[in-house]
């Protein structure tokens, strides 16, 4: 069994239930089933054939889900991407990725055009008929790629509903998730269709997920926590996702009332800014039996806020994209721990090992290690990270822990440096690779800082050689180069960045330095 196969039961199944509700409409998963499979059937007939890459650079709404479906029936290997990430960002995984066809937004079609001339690879360009602010104003036909242009409905339109996909194997590549890695450049975690119909399984049964369900879908769908969670999870399910474009605290209250809302997952900062909402009533999530909570550690003073403001439970998760993504979760049968991750799910074993990888006692801390069938096959084309990173069975996280003599786990620290802004992760290497090109930088280094809204948010310090270039210019550089999430917050110039007797950064001196000011 695989996700799509799974959705096609659903479907026969129960053909007039709804699937999704989109901007006050709504569609069944007989309907929805339909559209995957011509799309599916349109992509055959440009072309496409079983392991071609396809990229996705969308936002939440029908044309991610059926992309992603639709690719997957046909064999086809997903590579979602942030729509916001600049042509730089978007180049590089294109080109490592070897993808050879693009579905986009009409307004990322736009941003494609830039780097076109840097993807010889790509063959046809997808665009989705979304707004009247995207290629629609334009002269379509005065665009580099209009000859490799197609319209999302036209594809859907010219497709069959009789077409049969291959038989998939479990061992396929279903997706490549590029994950940021300390070299400066993402790494691609290969999920297959065994990865990932078997995490969105467990973690539906382990959540008690049911065909009564209405999923709050507002955590991006490109996100391995919102592909997983709210997105595959309810539809292997039966459940309804009730989609939200973008996340507003005000939307998501509406949408709970109206659908009558019984699921919603989202990052720390989503509940903070839902506790923080000045009209937020109670009664607006009444109708709620559980929250989740991942992608950062949340708040223990917030978590208990929340569920006595809106009282509802908030479970907190643990997961990583290389193991699609959650090893950990709250049990619902079970107290709940503020600040811990929970319990090992289903099928799924997480221990605490020492350098050498023998295994902790109860309390001690040290890498946190998973194995299960939702670990990743490994990094497209990097075949010495994928060995640091599996090693006899088990994938290193890279994250310290604990866990106490009931088996709940809790984070610790990070054992890299990554910094996580309103749930994205932000490795700091690759902002420093961005400045280090900038001409007048002679040493740079990253760190995160503590934020009230986002949780943290990037702090830069500099050793400039030219004394007239600004903060704000270094900050435009890097707004060119990153995504907005990525751009540090503050830059902060020094004569000399602290270092140890062999010259290595001396990080924790920097850190030391934030922890004072804050």
């Amino acid at each position: 069994m695989n996700l799509s196969s799974k959705l096609q039961e659903t479907a026969r199944e129960s053909a007039s239930k709804t699937a999704y509700y989109f901007m006050g409409q709504g569609t069944t998963y007989a309907e929805l089933d339909g559209a995957i499979t011509k799309f599916a059937s349109g992509l055959e007939k440009l072309g496409v054939k079983q392991g071609n890459h396809i990229a996705l650079l969308l936002g939440n709404s029908p044309h991610f889900i059926i992309g992603l479906y639709g690719a997957l029936r046909l064999g086809a290997t997903v590579i979602p991407v942030n729509p916001i990430y600049t042509p730089d960002e978007i180049g590089y995984i294109v080109n490592n990725g070897d993808v050879k066809l693009v579905v986009a937004l009409d307004m990322a079609i736009l941003l494609a055009e830039k780097v076109h001339p840097l993807l010889p690879k790509v063959e046809n360009f997808i665009f989705c008929e979304t707004s009247d602010n995207g290629i629609a104003k334009h002269n379509i036909e005065s665009l580099t790629l209009y000859p490799k242009m197609k319209s999302f409905t036209n594809v859907v339109a010219s497709g069959d509903l009789s077409f049969e996909g291959p038989d998939l194997q479990d061992d396929d590549t279903a997706i490549i998730l590029y994950t940021s890695g300390t070299t400066g450049k993402p790494k691609g975690a290969m999920l297959t269709h065994k990865n990932l119909f078997s995490n969105a399984s467990d973690v539906g049964d382990y959540l008690r997920m049911n065909n009564q369900d209405r999923v709050i879908t507002t955590l991006p769908m490109f996100h391995v926590f919102c592909l997983t969670v709210a997105l595959n999870a309810p539809l292997l399910s039966g459940a309804t996702l009730l989609i939200a474009p973008r996340f507003s605290p005000k939307e998501i209250f509406d949408l709970a009332r109206e659908y009558e809302a019984t699921v919603f997952a989202g990052v720390p900062t989503m509940y903070n800014f839902l506790f923080q909402y000045p009209e937020a009533n109670p009664e607006d999530f009444k109708t709620l039996r559980l929250c989740i909570s991942g992608g950062a550690s949340l708040p223990v003073a917030l978590l208990n806020n929340f569920e006595k403001k809106f009282n509802v439970t908030v479970s907190e998760g643990y997961g990583l994209s290389e193991a699609s993504p959650v090893t950990c979760f709250n049990p619902l049968d079970r107290p709940r721990k503020a600040g811990s991750i929970g319990t090992s799910i289903l099928h799924v074993e997480n221990k605490i090992v020492n350098e050498l990888g023998e295994e902790l006692p109860v309390g001690e801390v040290g890498e946190l290690i998973v194995s299960g069938p939702n670990v990743m096959k490994g990094y497209y084309k990097m075949p010495e990270e994928t060995a640091a990173a599996l090693r006899d069975g088990w994938l290193y996280t890279g994250d310290l822990a604990r866990m106490d003599d009931e088996g709940y786990f809790y984070i610790v620290d990070r054992k890299k440096d990554l910094i996580i802004v309103g749930g994205y992760n932000v490795y700091p290497r690759e902002v420093e690779e961005v400045l280090y090109n900038h001409p007048d930088v002679v040493e740079v280094a990253v760190l995160g800082e503590p934020d009230s809204e986002f949780g943290e948010s990037v702090k830069c310090y500099v050793v400039s050689k030219n004394p007239n270039t600004t903060e704000e210019q270094f900050l435009e550089y890097c707004r060119e180069h990153l995504a907005k999430y990525k751009v540090p917050s503050s830059i902060e110039f020094l004569e000399e960045l602290p270092k140890n007797t062999t010259g290595k950064i001396l990080r924790r001196a920097l850190k030391t330095q934030i922890t004072q000011t804050v």
